[in-house]
């Protein structure tokens, strides 16, 4: 975006002028308003906390167009008429579900009050897990409504995989080539890397995707997005990201969060303990296992930060890749050892067919 429309937009999403063109569409003159969180990116949000007459309620710029805001209005009250508890988008004073300014399009939802899920709490690990799993039942057969986006990802993991691991032989090469600071760090974890490498791609190898089952995913089911009231009630917020997916995909990305913290650091404990709360409404089949034995082994962060690092090397702040870079290998040990002992836990658990 151009500086100059980048400006425009800037003072465009300012709190005053947010509140004199966009609040009045929903009568909330007078409210009193609070930014919470903008991004500056192609992708641009902002999102606020606006109090009026002693209710709250949470204003957001959504990043994406009417077709696509037709899908995510159409997967909330899916959920919402399957007793899950979302907050939904409530009309304007016109009774649509958005307010389009200058261009920008703004929903308005009620403010969910409440703790985000704390991974730290059994307790709030077993109901996220089988919420995700009612979540998943309830959404295989969902329709949206005409006039929506078709939102559908189903890629093939194994196939994208592949293509990642061929791209860390080439960094290698690039690595002996460069010689510099960053490239001795990603030579030195290098044989560890491509064994995890190499264990995803035997995992994925190994799935029919045939036999993934597909529903509505959420694709950013994380503790952010889980907020758990006074009476403990779990909220699922922020479906920006969602579409019709495979549920190991949805599952997989859960558990990545999850398992890079310190605190949880691909425990393997931690892994059965939600799998087992997961599988109390939705069992899994062997092959939902190996999608996400291999969606787990995979050195993610180790591959995509020297993709981004050799793709600009000559422009980029190295000490803040080298930084990163260090930090991804640091777990390599237990997450080697988290994917043997998955991989014998899947061996003696999981049926075969």
């Amino acid at each position: 975006m151009p500086n100059a429309a980048k400006s425009y937009n800037l003072n465009l999403l300012s709190e005053e002028n947010v509140k004199k063109c966009v609040l009045p569409h929903y009568n909330l003159e007078g409210a009193k308003i609070e930014p919470i969180k903008f991004k500056d990116t192609d992708k641009q949000r902002a999102v606020y906390r606006i109090e009026h007459s002693n209710k709250e309620y949470c204003l957001k710029k959504v990043y994406f167009g009417k077709e696509d805001l037709l899908f995510v209005y159409s997967a909330i009250e899916w959920l919402y008429r399957h007793s899950l508890n979302v907050p939904r988008i409530l009309p304007n004073k016109y009774n649509g579900r958005f307010v389009e300014y200058e261009g920008m399009l703004f929903i308005l939802t009620p403010w969910i009050e409440g703790e985000k899920c704390n991974y730290d709490l059994t307790l709030n690990l077993d109901k996220s897990c089988s919420t995700l799993a009612t979540f998943h039942n309830k959404c295989n057969n969902f329709t949206p409504i005409n006039g929506s986006s078709s939102r559908k990802g189903c890629n093939n993991l194994y196939e994208s995989i592949n293509k990642h691991f061929q791209q860390l032989l080439i960094h290698s090469n690039m690595a002996f080539k460069y010689k510099d600071n960053f490239s001795k760090i990603y030579l030195k974890n290098f044989n560890k890397a491509i064994y995890l490498a190499k264990k995803s791609v035997e995992a994925l190898s190994r799935v029919n995707p045939n036999n993934l089952t597909v529903s509505l995913c959420h694709m950013d089911y994380v503790n952010k997005n889980l907020i758990f009231d006074s009476n403990s009630n779990i909220w699922i917020i922020d479906f920006d990201k969602c579409r019709m997916d495979y549920v190991a995909y949805d599952l997989s990305y859960f558990f990545r969060r999850l398992l890079k913290r310190e605190k949880t650091c691909w425990d393997i404990d931690t892994a059965i303990l939600c799998l087992k709360s997961y599988e109390k409404i939705r069992p899994l089949n062997i092959d939902e296992y190996y999608y996400l034995l291999g969606y787990l082994t995979f050195p993610q962060k180790y591959w995509k930060i020297s993709k981004d690092y050799y793709r600009n090397i000559r422009k980029c702040n190295k000490k803040a890749f080298r930084d990163i870079l260090y930090s991804s290998c640091k777990s390599f040990d237990s997450q080697i050892k988290f994917n043997d002992e998955f991989n014998n836990y899947i061996n003696e658990n999981v049926p075969t067919n």
